[in-house]
């Protein structure tokens, strides 16, 4: 029985702290995950400090702590208890010793999961407890495992600390690795061997046992309820009423201060669907998750249908749960370990009905193609599923605000092409307001009736789809809308230019006025069918062939004008043509003829 008794005080000892330091280390690293405070370093260090300290060291500081003159201990002693030499110092000593695993292991495991999964459930209105239950513990089990199984091994093992604050007293402190000290100091080998044998099997055990689960078990399924992965039946309807409002309005005045530039935008739009053109970091994802609350401009508004989501001289900041926005990120966002149906349930309102929630449900699959599907998880979908039903839960929030960041980015071609069809059917039927992001000039034109052009963290243009392409105004936004012909020009007279680069006078429809660039769009140059029949036409120039490169439909022809190329940068314009275009064009004899029309000559702000 004298062998067990050091067994059982460690199981005893390592079990308690284990589960008192899985609760301390979880609720740390939460802490410390959204703590951003000028003291965290210090709070960081003070967290970890027994990871790096001698065991005697830090049972001295304890014993300096919970001893009799201690700060601690003379709390204590007021109410007559005494913590040192008790087996509940065995416990503070393992305690204290292994909480800096499980916080740090914790922590790590936090960090790992995807920002934009938390970013999401916010907002689809989930507050930061329920994130926490549903979202953080679920995908951070792994990592929650490996600490409360580091945890253990360390509080079993202690014994420096517990031997400082705790002592050696037999059947109340003395645990197995002070009974192995104890034993071989003695000169009592077998007793030592059995003891170390003991723990060595149960440190493998643990370890053995966990590490079967967690191959086992990638993800633990949820516990929603499996009946409304029906399908819908055809002509279902949303059962939530429609938007209440009849005018939607959103009026954004911000400023941020980013690496490099500043973000500096103030615009306005209603329900017509607004994309947001701009090279890469000019700032439209920035603009996007401002409105969503994702991130807080330095200053300036956001008002949403009369409701100020954010105003920096009133104080008001409304958190993303409190500002109905559907965000549909470029990852999709999608909950790993949710279903497909728990996914596009999860930002529904909670007071709806479990009978409500699945007819939602179902008409959401079946509004993006899915329908039977709901019972399938992420990693079971391919990428246009996926993006499909992060629309589905977008929407079946029933947001007041549509913001969709380059959606179809990491879409091949042809998923593409299908995925912006369901999306223009799925925003036909949607009340609200869109703004939607992307690098595709064709898409934007195709899905959005007016456009925002943003360059360097300003707007540089604002209009419809149709002024925004054929009369841009500045150099800039031609470049960003596709335009590829620029030069600069020295003024003739109001309808005569100039153009320095290509050498050549030009006719001009519109009145030139301030303008020191034009450019035309490669498609828009013309090639006459006779050349010998249209060299007086206005605007028609003889050119040669510099170079080509080719698409499945279109050839682009790199020009040099009045006369032949030296080589293949040597050129002027480009032009672009679709093939059958092509095969009448290049057996013609240079030189060719090609006309710019004065009409599509765009004059342009440098």
């Amino acid at each position: 029985m004298n062998y067990l008794t050091p067994i059982w005080i460690s199981l005893k000892t390592a079990t308690t702290a284990t589960i008192i330091t899985f609760f301390l280390g979880i609720i740390a690293a939460w802490w410390m995950l959204g703590y951003r405070g000028k003291f965290k370093a210090i709070i960081e260090g003070l967290l970890t400090a027994p990871l790096v300290l001698p065991p005697t060291v830090m049972g001295f500081i304890l014993l300096l702590l919970f001893g009799r003159n201690g700060f601690i201990g003379k709390i204590l002693n007021y109410f007559d208890l005494t913590i040192i030499f008790t087996w509940y110092a065995t416990v503070i000593a393992s305690t204290v010793v292994a909480f800096p695993l499980m916080y740090k292991t914790a922590l790590g495991a936090f960090k790992q999961i995807d920002s934009n999964l938390l970013a999401c459930a916010r907002t689809l209105g989930a507050s930061e407890w329920r994130i926490f239950r549903q979202i953080i513990l679920p995908l951070a089990t792994h990592g929650l495992i490996a600490g409360t199984i580091l945890t253990f091994a360390r509080a079993l093992g202690e014994f420096g600390a517990t031997l400082m604050l705790a002592g050696s007293i037999p059947g109340k402190t003395n645990t197995i690795p002070i009974a192995i000290f104890f034993a071989a100091e003695s000169g009592d080998m077998d007793r030592a061997l059995f003891l170390t044998l003991i723990m060595l099997g149960m440190s493998l055990g643990v370890i053995g046992a966990v590490n079967y689960w967690t191959e086992n078990n990638r993800y633990g399924k949820s516990k929603f309820p499996k009946f409304w992965m029906t399908q819908a039946k055809p002509g279902k309807k949303s059962v939530n009423y429609p938007l209440p409002k009849t005018e939607f309005e959103l009026i954004v005045k911000i400023e941020k201060q980013l690496p490099g530039f500043l973000l500096d935008v103030a615009f306005k739009t209603n329900q017509v669907p607004l994309g947001l053109l701009g090279a890469s970091g000019a700032g439209k994802s920035l603009i996007l998750r401002s409105i969503a609350g994702l991130e807080n401009p330095d200053k300036g508004y956001i008002i949403l249908n009369g409701k100020t989501l954010f105003d920096s001289s009133k104080g008001i900041n409304l958190p993303p749960q409190d500002r109905a926005c559907g965000f549909l990120f470029q990852n999709y966002a999608l909950f790993p370990h949710l279903t497909v149906a728990e996914n596009i349930a999860f930002g529904m309102p909670r007071e709806n009905s479990l009978r409500e929630i699945k007819q939602e449900v179902e008409y959401q699959c079946t509004a993006v193609d899915l329908p039977g599907m709901g019972d399938r998880y992420p990693s079971e979908l391919s990428g246009g599923q996926q993006q499909r039903v992060a629309l589905a839960r977008a929407m079946a929030s029933k947001p007041e605000i549509l913001l969709l960041d380059e959606p179809f980015s990491a879409l091949d071609t042809y998923l593409r092409d299908r995925q912006e069809k369901l999306l223009r059917k799925n925003l036909t039927h949607y009340q609200g307001i869109t703004l939607f992001i992307t690098h595709n000039l064709e898409e934007a034109y195709r899905v959005c009736p007016n456009l925002l052009v943003i360059d360097g963290g300003r707007i540089i243009g604002y209009d419809d789809k149709h002024k925004i392409f054929d009369y841009p105004y500045n150099f800039r936004t031609a470049q960003l809308t596709g335009c590829k012909n620029f030069s600069r020009i020295t003024v003739i007279n109001k309808h005569k230019v100039n153009a320095i680069e290509w050498n050549c006078i030009l006719d001009v429809a519109e009145p030139i006025g301030n303008s020191n660039y034009i450019g035309i769009r490669a498609h828009q140059l013309i090639f006459p069918n006779n050349d010998n029949d249209n060299n007086d036409e206005v605007n028609s120039f003889p050119c040669w062939l510099a170079n080509i490169s080719e698409t499945q439909h279109r050839m682009t022809l790199y020009l040099k004008l009045h006369q032949p190329a030296r080589h293949s940068d040597d050129y002027h314009i480009q032009a672009e043509v679709f093939k059958n275009k092509w095969l009448k064009l290049k057996d013609r004899p240079f030189p060719w003829n090609v006309q710019l029309n004065p009409v599509r000559i765009m004059l342009l702000h440098g």
